[in-house]
């Protein structure tokens, strides 16, 4: 093995342009984003703007990683093909990054490698959380971002893993709740990070009605009401924002409960944008055996990628 040999991560999400090189050690050498620019008081972009995005910031994204390709030899490029690992899942923005890995694919004369978007998620937890998961025969994960609120029974297989839904949310997704309040308060698409902010100014979180969950399954849509209304009243943007992520926290906190009772005790990842809150963090490291990635890691990104694709080289 040599460290002139590096690979080549491509994420192309409804949120984010993703490119990341890592060397055949493991080392990773650059971590590039480019979030897609939602206009001011839009909650997301229609399939067609992100791939226009996708494809106006590629170029760029790639030139970036290219001042740390200088002495080395590219060995392989890796890159999300779609949302999950499901029949049929499938989304446009996906077709992006497809392109573009297989263009540099053909010219360098390099495998390329396909997974899915959430098997990237995964695998980026797993990377930065810094944990021995070779040894992890199966574990629960919770997938939870502006498009997927899933918990999920993984297990390793060949080339990337396994994953089987066995709860989440039976309406709206907790990253959409957080835009679609955060957006209400005037802060900016995506909301998640702003909102945190306001969450922490809060003193005291406001009494609420508890989330409605069955087993690993909930019911979240009721939060967007709750909110608005708690808004409406008192005007506390603070108190509105710690009153989202506490009830998040309630919802997922009870899942994991759930996946517990059906499962057994075991390690559980915590992967996906909302992830990367402070304070659900901190409720979860409290009650479960729980590994989450940096806060880098956790919102879209391209390093899982590459870290799957290093891994299948290797094979």
């Amino acid at each position: 093995m040599t460290d002139k040999n590096v690979v080549i991560g491509i994420d192309t999400s409804n949120y984010t342009t993703s490119v990341a090189l890592m060397t055949l050690d493991g080392e990773l050498l650059s971590n590039v984003k480019r979030p897609l620019r939602v206009k001011e008081g839009e909650r997301g972009l229609r399939q067609s703007d992100a791939v226009f995005a996708h494809v106006k910031n590629l170029p760029d994204a790639m030139q970036e990683i290219r001042e740390h390709m200088v002495g080395k030899q590219l060995a392989a490029v890796g890159v999300s093909e779609k949302p999950r690992n499901t029949e049929g899942s499938y989304m446009p923005c996906f077709l992006s990054g497809v392109a573009a890995a297989e263009s540099v694919g053909a010219a360098a004369s390099v495998p390329v490698f396909r997974f899915s978007h959430q098997c990237g998620h995964l695998m980026a937890a797993l990377y930065s959380s810094g944990v021995d998961f070779d040894k992890w025969q199966e574990f629960g994960a919770f997938h939870i971002s502006g498009g997927t609120t899933e918990l999920l029974r993984v297990r390793p297989t060949e080339n990337a893993f396994s994953a089987e839904l066995v709860g989440g949310t039976r309406d709206l997704n907790a990253g959409q709740i957080i835009d679609r309040i955060g957006v209400h308060l005037g802060l900016s698409f995506p909301a998640g990070p702003s909102l945190e902010r306001e969450a922490l100014l809060c003193k005291a979180t406001p009494h609420y009605k508890r989330p409605k969950t069955d087993g690993t399954y909930a019911n979240l849509s009721g939060l967007e009401n709750i909110a608005i209304k708690h808004y409406s009243e008192t005007g506390d943007a603070p108190s509105t924002a710690a009153l989202v992520f506490s009830y998040l926290g309630d919802a997922i906190v009870q899942m994991a409960r759930g996946y517990e009772e059906k499962y057994g005790k075991g390690p559980l990842l915590f992967a996906g944008g909302v992830m990367c809150n402070s304070i659900i963090k901190a409720r979860l490291k409290a009650g479960f055996s729980a590994y989450f990635a940096e806060p880098m890691l956790s919102a879209d990104n391209a390093v899982g990628i590459a870290e799957l694709a290093r891994k299948n080289y290797l094979k």
